[in-house]
This record gives C-alpha cells, structure tokens and sequence, in this order.
C-alpha cells in the first residue's frame, strides 16, 4: 500500500516539481501525494483521507497560514508528523514551527535529494510513534481485559458465596429429611423452599443482566398510582427491618401519582436498594423512603432512600454501578454480614436506563447513604388500576425479604447435658445454625453467636471446648475471631472449624494462618464435619495426657507436631511456676493463684480442665506434690519436713494426697 504524503502549498509549480522529481515512487507504488492549496483545504483533505501519514507544508499560505494550520492540526491528529517546507528560513519562523509540533523543517530553495532523506526519517519516526502508540493501545486493551477478567473472577467468587449458602441448607436439610423424614417435619420443606427462592431471585438477577446487555428486555408499562406500589414495596420490608431493630419510614409528598411505570421494574429495583440500605444499617438506625414530584426536563418523580448505615468511602462512589463491582470488604462488614455479588446495583442502574430515568448515589463514610431516582412522570399507556406485581420474579423479590425475617425469628433449640462438650456456634444464617444443631443431634452442648464479636465475647465468657465459625459475618469475621481467640491465653487451646462458603484457596490458607484447626466448605458433608470435630476433641484429650504429668516435654507425637502448641506450653508452665514460687506458703490459696494468672477463676478452672483436667485446687496440689516427690531423694529430710516444706500443713494429709497421685506413700520414694 502507497504512503500518503499530504502537501500543502499555494504555488502550482511546486506540485509540478514534486511530481516530476518523485516521478519513479509514484511509479513503483510507493507513495501516494495528496495536495492542498492552503490550511483550511488541508483540513478537509486530512477527514477526506484518514490514512495520510505525514505532511509537508508551506508557512506563507492565503486562507489558513501554515502554522494556524500546524495548530489545527495538533488538536485534530497529534501523532501525525509533519515537516516544514518554506522559504522563511529565519528562527522565529522555526521556533514557532516546532513549537506548534512540527518534527522538521526543510527551506526552499529544496534540496531534494536532503528532502527525500528528510521524508524517509520523518517516516521512520513515524512508524515507530504509530507502532509504539499500537503497543500502548494494545497494552491498555490488555489492562482492561485483566481488570475485566478479574472482576468477572470476583464476580464469580461472591456469587458462588452467595448461592453455597442456600445450598447447604436445601442439601443438608433434604439429606436428613431423606434419613428421617419425621426429623424435620413441615420447618425443614420451609427451608428449602426459603433457600430455594433465594437461590431463583439470584439466578433471576444474572438472567435480568444478560438480557440487558442483549437488549431483550421489554418495558411493559402501565398508567396507575406509583405511590401505592411504593406504599406495598416498603410493606414488605416492614418486619425484616423491625425485626432487625431498624426504623422504616415512608414518607409520600402526594397523597397519588398516577403515571406510567412497568411494575416489575419497578419492584426490582425499590427492592434492591431497600434491602441494600437494611443490609447495612445497624440495629437502632433509620432507613426512610421518601416519594415527591421534581422539576427537571419535563415533570419527574423523584424517590429517595436513605440509611444511617456505614457508608460508601468517596473512593468507591464512581464505580458502585459498575458491572460485577464491589468495592473492598469493610472492616467491619455491614450489620447482615454480607457483601453482595456486585449484580444488584448495576441492575439497578440498567434498569433505571432503560425506563429512561436517572439514580445518583450521596454517602458519606460513617454517616449513611441516599440513593435518589428520577424517572419521567408520563401518561401515555392504558390506565390501570393494578399496583402490584405481577410476575412470579417480581413476587419472588419480595418473598425473598419475608424469608429473611421469618429466619431471622427462628427459636434455636438449646440442648444442656454437662457431660457432653461446649460447642459455640458463631454464624449469623438462622437457618445454617438449625441444620448444624440437627446434623450434630444431641452430641453436644450448644452456645450460638451470631456475629464474630458476639463470638469472641462468649468464648471469653464460657471457654468451650470447640468452635465452629462462618467467616463471611458483621461486626468481625470469622478471620478476626480466630486471631483473637488464637493469640489469647485464656483461649488459645480452642479448637476452631471455619465452616464457610469462601472456600477458595487463598481464604483456606488466611484461615489456617490466623489459626483455624480446620476449614471445611459449604455446602458440607455431615459425616466429614462430625468426624473432624471428634478427631479435634481427641486431640486436644490427648493434649491433656501431656500436661497432666505438668512436665512440657519438647518431644511430641507426629499428630501433635502438626498443631503449634508454645502458647499452651507457656499457660502451663507459667501456671506451674507461679506454684513454685510459692511451694512453701501455706495460705498461697487459688484465689492468689487466679490473681497471679491475670484471670478469673472461671476462666483458669476452664483453662486447666480442658488443659491438664484439672480444677485450679487440684493443679496447685499437684505441682506442690511434684515438688515433693522430687524432694524425697534427700535422705536428710524428714517426710513431714518436706511436707512442710511443700506447702502442706498437715503430714498425714500431704501422705494421704501423695498416695492418690502417685499410686504408692511418700515412704517408697525414699533412696
């Protein structure tokens, strides 16, 4: 393909000239001369021949002069490289040549075996510009397809977040149900359908978006009173939020509005954000729904919901609507514990587009949000007196939020038998909480929280021997659980299963990182989960034969090398040194024992039950008669002197305590 040389220049001989003196390219096919009288011409040819790739031009010019035209021309295509072909030679004239882009400049009278040399660098140069310009573009497009893949990959991971959930209930409660179909009764087909209408309504969302972008989607309007679908909408999220603790206020500027508006839509996208700002309002705040008439181009209605959640930091505002966005994860989550799929504010917005409205977000970090939609206020379609959904999805949507507050009233059935083992259950599903207390039957005792505070608080509280825990949870998740408890004396020794949709393998490795025992996915198998559980309770029995004998040894069995036990370690010998140093003081009682521990005596009776099974009085009894036994090697000592000695005040007691822990008198110890 020829090269383009665009040439400007008022004088007809010297398009004579060029043509004369390139006369064997022209003939080979290599380049192509494209000529303009002045300027403004140039313009026009440079739109007439899009693939121009270099210009020569005069300076001194009738209509556009050569550098009004260099500047046009830097804002029309500022990669295109242009040399200056002029008898003004003088410096001001090449200063402001260059200035204005030029690459070169070449004085008549021409030299053109130098102008020829002159075009063939100009060329080179800009081949490497267009070719580097291609790498860039190139590298962008690149950029823009990682980010894209990595956002669908977000994208995908939450969404699979969000349906492993209801899939857990509906598999785990249909598995029991087909072992005992009398376990659950008529609550366990509730669950499933719960979980199995969450699972549509998200399915739904994804099918809307793909009909969007296929532009498949029809409106189908109806002329009726907006404000009563607006009124039944903020009904069916009433109890959700009451049951949540959150104030809901509608507030109607009108007593009716009658326009044209398509019900479904409608529903869908009043829904999405209803649930978004209760999602993210604690307990005690206030999410309001206020409806009015605005002026804008034509007569608008104007809808506004507004929470006093946790906000939207400044930085994540311009992308909210953005497909599969969602920003990072706040610390701490949103009240409900969930982040969403990055599906239901971008559907708001396709949806507001194609009813030809606008929505604008305002938030503020700590202080709530306000979502305020505009759509035109027109009555063209056949007047109806229909107000409320009518499709099954649309119904779907509002199900959904009635689900949501019937599990959250759900009662947990408590089971109490002091010879089983604790089990704290941290999770803020309802439901998942009712199929672990049946998966597990009756094998433990069970505690529940229901956010990862709540969780830390009662394992501080009531020390239990095991733990499972989502992750995903408000106030602090599960990650933040572990760590705490973990890197905590008084609970360090726990046992703790992360059982959790985010099953991945950079979660799986946070969690055993910040000292999860084990994590198990979601939906889970019943038998793994029990059998997991039972193996860590063995190991930790196994864990109490070690520090029975209150001697830490530095070799450990192949089970235990696999857990790092150095706090443990550190509790049982700081606890067993605080003894000894006071091996000789008779009043030393466990409420000194507690004070020098930092702890209450709840949590030290708890600590050494589940560490050395032994209650704070019987662990101080057995370091002090440790230390006697070891005493009893020294002939010159009476026994009732190292009795004494030990901390005991009565010999015959010390010889009767002596006997129970280690099986024979002080007297067969003697050398």
């Amino acid at each position: 393909m020829a090269i383009q040389i665009l040439i400007v220049d008022d004088e007809p001989q010297f398009e004579r000239l060029v043509l004369q003196r390139f006369r064997r390219e022209l003939r080979e096919g290599a380049y192509q001369f494209v000529f303009a009288e002045n300027g403004l011409m140039a313009l026009e040819k440079i739109e007439q021949y899009p693939g121009i790739n270099m210009v020569l031009t005069d300076i001194n010019m009738p209509v556009m002069d050569g550098l009004t035209f260099l500047s046009k021309l830097k804002e029309k295509r500022p990669l295109l490289k242009t040399v200056v072909v002029s008898a003004y030679g003088d410096m001001k004239n090449i200063r402001n040549a260059m200035n204005l882009g030029a690459f070169d400049f070449v004085t008549k009278p021409i030299d053109f075996g130098d102008l020829k040399i002159t075009i063939l660098k100009t060329l080179e140069e800009a081949e490497l510009i267009k070719n580097a310009e291609q790498a860039r573009e190139l590298t962008l497009r690149n950029e823009k397809l990682q980010e894209l893949d990595q956002l669908k990959s977000h994208f995908f991971t939450n969404i699979s977040h969000e349906l492993r959930t209801p899939l857990t209930i509906i598999t785990g409660v249909a598995g029991q149900l087909h072992e005992d179909p009398f376990k659950w009764g008529r609550a366990g087909i509730e669950m499933i359908q719960r979980n199995s209408r969450r699972l549509l309504d998200l399915v739904n969302q994804i099918l809307d978006l793909r009909k969007l972008e296929a532009g498949r989607m029809q409106l189908q309007f109806i002329q009726a009173d907006v404000l009563s679908l607006c009124n039944y909408i903020v009904d069916s999220f009433r109890f959700l939020a009451e049951s949540a603790g959150i104030q809901l206020h509608f507030q109607p500027a009108v007593q009716s509005l009658y326009m044209d508006y398509d019900v479904d839509k409608l529903l869908r996208i009043l829904s999405n954000l209803l649930s978004n700002a209760i999602k993210h309002t604690a307990s005690g705040g206030l999410v309001s729904v206020s409806v009015s008439e605005a002026s804008g181009p034509g007569p608008q209605l104007e809808i506004k919901i507004s929470d006093t959640g946790c906000g939207i930091s400044a930085d994540q505002l311009p992308f909210i609507f953005d497909r599969f966005y969602q920003g990072p994860s706040p610390s701490p989550l949103p009240p409900s514990g969930e982040l969403g799929t990055g599906v239901g504010l971008s559907l708001v917005n396709e949806l507001v587009l194609l009813m030809h409205g606008k929505i604008r977000v305002e938030s503020e970090v700590g202080r709530g949000t306000t979502f305020t939609l505009h759509l035109p206020i027109r009555n063209n379609a056949p007047l109806s007196e229909l107000a409320t959904p009518s499709s099954v999805d649309a119904k779907l949507t509002l199900d959904s939020a009635t689900d949501a507050s019937v599990a959250a009233t759900t009662v947990v059935p408590a089971i109490s038998d002091e010879q089983l083992p604790s089990l704290l259950i941290v999770e803020d599903n309802e439901d998942v909480i009712l199929h672990l207390l049946h998966c597990l039957g009756n094998q433990y005792q069970p505690i529940i929280a229901r956010n990862g505070r709540e969780g830390i608080e009662k394992a501080l509280d009531q020390i239990p021997d095991i733990i499972i825990s989502d992750v995903m949870m408000p106030e602090k998740d599960g990650f933040e659980l572990c760590e705490a408890l973990k890197t905590d004396e008084r609970t360090s020794h726990i046992p703790i299963v992360l059982l959790t949709a985010k099953v991945d393998v950079d979660n799986r490795i946070a969690g055993l990182r910040r000292g999860a025992d084990a994590y198990l996915g979601k939906p889970f198998d019943k038998k793994e989960l029990g059998a997991v559980l039972m193996q860590l309770l063995q190991l930790r029995a196994a864990l109490r034969e070690r520090y029975a004998s209150l001697e830490i040894s530095t070799t450990k069995n192949t089970e235990e090398a696999a857990y790092n036990f150095s706090l443990e370690d550190a509790f049982v010998q700081k606890a067993r040194q605080l003894v000894v140093d006071h091996l000789n003081d008779s009043t030393f009682s466990v409420q000194h024992f507690c004070h020098g521990l930092g702890m209450s005596y709840s949590v030290v009776h708890r600590k050494l039950s589940a560490l050395a099974d032994r209650s704070p009085a019987l662990f101080i009894r057995a370091v002090r008669l440790q230390q006697a036994k070891s005493m009893l090697g020294d002939a010159s000592r009476t026994i009732s002197e190292i009795a004494y000695d030990s901390g005991f005040n009565d010999p015959k007691y010390f010889s009767r305590a002596f006997s129970e822990e280690f099986g024979a008198p002080p007297s067969t110890f003697r050398n």
